[in-house]
């Protein structure tokens, strides 16, 4: 079907009230032309589909939701000249590649009426593997330095591996990189293969020039316009006279970026012949300037089993704040959850309960030494806790003002990034609805954190390959009503599967270890432990909801509302003034199904997560995903309870936003690939009278 065509069907008048501002832009297939709809490839198992797109001049025409050809579009037209070159390009592609017997025609061009649709088929053949490979050149170089480029081609150029041409020329970029980190900036690297087609064998060889040792020299920094160039120069580090290393380069251009006053810098060695003969390398630095002021509007939905919101967001920056490129940040987030409004059943909102944050942060670059940089945050905020869908209409809806603030230093080593910070937050309880629980206080935690961040991903956002790991420790105590360490490490991956498609996982785990809360949590009684009074079983009840670990939800386990997977019972102050034995025999008369207060999550001490998604394209900024997630809270300190995966699979939908992608996920938990039955465990929500959780928001899960 096509949208553009001028004719009259069923979908055509259902979609025309969507569709109607798109139609305007509809294109039209140029006269006495055909336009090309659709490549196919067969035969080719070594190189996918989206490579070789991306390798010929021919396009397939772009389709409006995946659908409609010519909406929005032109048509992409076909050329027979041009299909006779793109069966060229594919076999010196496959060439490129080490398959020098590779030969590709075009075996159909099937037409209806104005629209092709062209199929390539490929023999690939046997591809000529690398028997050989040698290094010349580093004799005379240190043996770290011999070593080091030694173990760089191996993995590089791999014996029994097809010959890849654009691999062997990566890796001369690759060598000069290594050279010019020890020092040798002026060296210069040739490489070469000899290939016996008949053996199907190539021999690679790699020639060295190392050079002269250099030093920095000058050092001239341009297009700072009105900025001072000193605090420019602190951060970039680097003294004329000092041995020349391309990675002290490099992390000179990061440090003068991370200031957050540039949109782009450039450091620019120079390698003339007149500096190679004084083994001197003057250096200049490019900077653009980007706006030192700026304001941000926007806002947010978020919907899942739990609760819907709707919020707005707005905020000012000044990156030469006072100067010095000092940064002062202040960000408001108003909004209001519509209570109690959530998926699936959508039910009109009864009552709005505001919430929101305003935050500011202070950043001090400089400070103590030119790479680390001072931090001071400060943030307000009030919001609902809200633990279950299934509470009953006279329990009181709890919601707590935060204050936290912080102060801190951050320094980068090269991808990895450091933090160390001492943060003070004071949660007030109130009730949106109801009454307030007399025993219910509120509560000052204080803590060190040390965090850790390493990124070596493509890209910051929607990564295709690379890894991820972060990973926190506190120690809450100086001060305060909470004394425990927590530790939490998260690592995750991206895996190319082809151009498009790329396999994410994470993997995480929390430890949780307190010294003066936790009684109620692994019990004698869910009540509490016997002794216990009321007012301490609410303390550690509440001590836990803020300090203990959860799953489940968007961002964690998705076949499961939030906080829903772990360790179950009765949290006290949802009962106001009830007692403990009170409590717990109305608890023992509830029938299964009835509303209740005594099945709500109380959090746990050891916590892991796992998820494996595939994500992929679909049309445009449209995108789709399925995935696995597994994840289990125990009541136990060190307690990794694999036999209870709680495993739920789904499918996701996305659409790119400049502020992050629309995301649509829904996950099925699996039968029987749960948790054992236990009073402890809680029972999970149902959609639809199905084991789903559906949840609709920005920003990708992980």
């Amino acid at each position: 079907m096509h949208a553009c065509v001028r004719r009259r069907s069923f979908w055509s008048l259902f979609l025309a009230p969507a569709l109607a501002s798109s139609l305007v832009a509809c294109a039209s297939i140029p006269h006495q032309r055909y336009a090309l709809d659709r490549i196919e490839f067969e035969g080719n198992e070594v190189l996918d589909d989206g490579e070789l797109e991306d390798h010929i001049a021919s396009q397939e025409t772009p389709r409006f939701l995946g659908l409609f050809p010519g909406v929005l579009d032109d048509y992409q037209v076909f050329d027979r000249y041009v299909l006779e070159r793109d069966v060229e390009r594919i076999e010196r592609y496959y060439r490129s590649k080490g398959y020098y017997r590779a030969r590709a025609h075009a075996a159909r061009v099937s037409r209806d009426g104005r629209h092709v649709k062209v199929q390539i088929v490929i023999d690939e053949g046997p591809p000529v593997l690398v028997r050989r490979v040698d290094v010349h050149g580093l004799e005379a170089s240190p043996p770290e330095l011999r070593a080091k480029a030694a173990r760089l081609v191996r993995r590089g150029m791999r014996l029994e591996r097809p010959f890849e041409e654009e691999r062997m020329h990566a890796l001369e970029e690759k060598l000069v990189r290594l050279l010019g980190a020890h020092g040798y900036a002026f060296a210069e690297v040739k490489s070469g293969a000899d290939v016996d087609l008949p053996k199907g064998l190539a021999a690679v060889g790699f020639w060295i020039e190392p050079g002269r040792l250099a030093r920095l020299g000058s050092i001239r920094i341009e297009g700072l316009g009105k900025i001072p160039e000193g605090p420019v120069a602190r951060a970039l580090d680097l003294t004329p006279g000092e041995p020349y290393s391309l990675e002290r380069l490099e992390a000179a251009r990061q440090a003068v970026l991370d200031l957050g006053v540039f949109s782009s810098v450039t450091i620019e060695p120079d390698l003339s012949p007149q500096a190679a003969q004084a083994a001197v390398v003057p250096l200049r630095v490019k900077v653009e300037v980007t706006k030192l002021r700026s304001v941000r509007l926007g806002g947010g939905v978020e919907l899942d089993s739990l609760k819907a919101d709707v919020h707005l967001t707005g905020g000012w920056e000044d990156r030469n704040f006072l100067g010095g490129f000092r940064s002062f940040l202040i960000e408001a987030v108003p909004g209001v959850v519509l209570y109690p409004t959530r998926l699936p059943t959508l039910e009109a909102p009864r009552r709005l309960l505001p919430q929101g944050r305003l935050r500011s942060e202070f950043r001090q670059p400089g400070f103590i030494e030119a790479r680390t940089t001072g931090v001071l945050r400060a943030q307000g905020s009030i919001y609902p806790l809200l633990l279950s869908n299934d509470l009953p209409d006279d329990a009181p809806v709890l919601g707590y003002r935060e204050l936290r603030g912080s102060a801190g230093l951050e320094r980068a080593f090269g991808p990895l990034n450091t933090s160390l910070a001492h943060t003070v937050q004071q949660n007030t309880p109130f009730t949106y609805v109801g009454a307030l629980d007399p025993d219910l206080v509120p509560v000052l935690v204080s803590y060190p954190e040390l965090a850790l961040a390493l990124e070596l991903t493509d890209k910051p956002v929607k990564p295709h390959e690379g890894i991820s790991l972060r990973n926190s420790l506190q120690a809450a105590g100086v001060g305060g009503d909470a004394r425990d360490v927590k530790v939490a490490t998260d690592f995750r991956t991206y895996v190319p599967l082809g151009r498009k498609l790329t396999l994410a996982t994470r993997a995480s785990v929390g430890l949780l270890f307190p010294f003066n809360y936790g009684e109620t949590v692994e019990p004698v009684a869910l009540t509490g432990n016997p002794g216990t009074s009321r007012q301490e079983w609410v303390r550690d009840s509440e001590l836990m909801s803020l300090r203990g670990l959860f799953a489940g939800g968007p961002g964690s386990n998705r076949g499961y509302a939030q906080r829903e997977i772990g360790p179950h019972g009765i949290v006290p102050f949802y009962a106001p003034g009830v007692t403990s034995s009170g409590l717990d025999a109305e608890c023992a008369t509830l029938t299964a199904g009835t509303p209740s207060t005594c099945d709500l999550p109380l959090g746990g001490f050891t916590l892991w997560e796992a998820s494996l998604e595939l994500r992929f394209p679909i049309a445009g900024a449209f995108s789709g995903a399925v995935f696995t997630d597994a994840a289990d809270v125990a009541p136990g300190q060190v307690q990794f309870r694999f036999g209870r995966p709680h495993l739920s699979a789904g499918l996701g939908f996305r659409y790119d936003t400049p502020v992050g992608p629309i995301r649509l996920d829904v996950g099925y938990r699996i039968p029987h690939l749960q948790a054992p039955a236990a009073p402890d465990e809680g029972t999970p929500q149902t959609t639809f009278g199905a084991p789903l959780a559906v949840s609709f928001g920005i920003g990708e899960a992980f």
